[in-house]
């Protein structure tokens, strides 16, 4: 136990982040604003009693439900480390020094090596970073080993206080979620779509996803994934809106008046003219995709240049240069994988011939699209679209 008042420390979780910091002052207090936001929603939604102290770098949230709040801080995109730390927000150099020697043999074992580790802000104290680790160190009764300490003790002195804590865990980093602006992802309910999404979000981007699918054609396993996904995705991003798209009548018209070598293509661009519609009403600024480049035919540089033909607005592929094994493993991290792989018929599965073109010619597309419907059947299918709110 520790043998000072309580109300000489508070007990929480010390966070940090990374290239916030990099940022200008207004901007980077702007984007704290929205980091302190973005904890105090997951902290309440996860029924946790704390306060929070923002400071420039370092953000404190008091609590005794230690193990549940970094489970939770852990997935708030913008945080690099945290730490279970005690905060001394009054207190002089000697008084800090004889809290450690009084609780050290709580931290560090007989048999362990320690190390301490300082972080003082300058011009704050008259002593040089040697003269405090030796304040602190001379009353622990502990082997000092400064190459590989088996514990080490993290110190921070600021102008707001002490801080004091013993292992870093590390953040999920990126940028503040909804720190910049709407993109609209497709999401197909696979493994790639969702990680897409994923990594776009930790760079600041709101998500909204956009589903097609072909029930009652086939069932609704795909529109119950997402769903399931959605969830998941809760965990990094406050809500989330989906639109669920009937796509059958558009493939129906595709697989009756196309040749089956182009039909992926046909579809692919049509659901990016969705897309950019859907994109335009919400205010997006551009579109995701969950492609990597050769991983099919339809993800071919050629391919993709003929999808992405005719689309105003940008178009992100955040896995462009992943492979398969690289995106299983962040779908595993995340806690998408396990949804992903349930089996379920693709929007295009019924539709879809067994060899399709790896490099097709853009002038036959258009010539194809000139006898099909499509555009006078986009703006009619948006408007079937349902939308879910989680």
């Amino acid at each position: 136990m520790l043998n000072v008042k309580r109300n000489q420390y508070k007990k929480g979780v010390l966070a940090a982040y990374g290239e916030m910091f990099l940022k200008s002052e207004g901007v980077r207090k702007l984007f704290q604003k929205k980091l302190v936001q973005n904890l105090r929603f997951f902290l309440i939604k996860g029924k946790v009693d704390f306060k929070i102290y923002s400071f420039r770098e370092r953000i404190f949230i008091q609590t005794e439900q230690i193990s549940k709040t970094i489970k939770i801080v852990k997935k708030v995109f913008g945080l690099v480390w945290l730490a279970e730390s005690y905060y001394f927000p009054e207190i002089k150099l000697k008084d800090f020094s004889d809290f450690i020697a009084e609780n050290y043999a709580d931290w560090i074992k007989k048999n362990e090596t320690f190390a301490i580790k300082l972080k003082l802000e300058k011009g704050l104290l008259r002593e040089n970073r040697k003269k405090i680790i030796d304040k602190i160190a001379k009353s622990i009764e502990r082997k000092v080993d400064l190459t590989k300490p088996k514990r080490q003790i993290f110190v921070e002195i600021r102008r707001n206080g002490y801080w004091l804590y013993f292992k870093k865990q590390k953040g999920i980093g990126g940028l503040p979620s909804r720190s910049n602006d709407k993109v609209l992802t497709l999401v197909s309910g696979g493994i790639d779509s969702p990680v897409a999404s994923y990594l776009i979000a930790k760079r600041g981007a709101e998500n909204i996803w956009l589903h097609f699918h072909s029930f009652p054609l086939v069932s609704d396993i795909s529109i119950r994934k997402v769903r399931e996904l959605a969830n998941v995705f809760l965990n990094y991003q406050p809500s989330l809106k989906i639109y669920f798209i009937p796509f059958q009548k558009i493939q129906l018209e595709i697989k009756t008046n196309a040749p089956p070598e182009y039909r992926v293509l046909l579809y692919r661009r049509a659901m990016l003219k969705i897309g950019e519609k859907i994109a335009k009403q919400e205010k997006c600024y551009a579109l995701v995709l969950g492609e990597s480049l050769g991983q099919v035919s339809s993800q071919t540089l050629s391919n993709i240049g003929i999808s992405s033909q005719g689309i105003k607005m940008p178009i992100l592929r955040p896995l462009i240069g992943f492979d398969k094994e690289e995106i299983i493993k962040l779908a595993k991290k995340i806690g998408f994988f396990d949804i992903s792989i349930k089996p379920q018929e693709d929007c295009c599965t019924l539709f879809v011939s067994k060899h399709q073109t790896a490099e097709g010619k853009i002038e036959k597309v258009k010539k194809i699209e000139k006898f099909l419907k499509i555009s006078k059947m986009v703006s009619k299918i948006v408007k079937e679209a349902k939308i879910e709110l989680f």
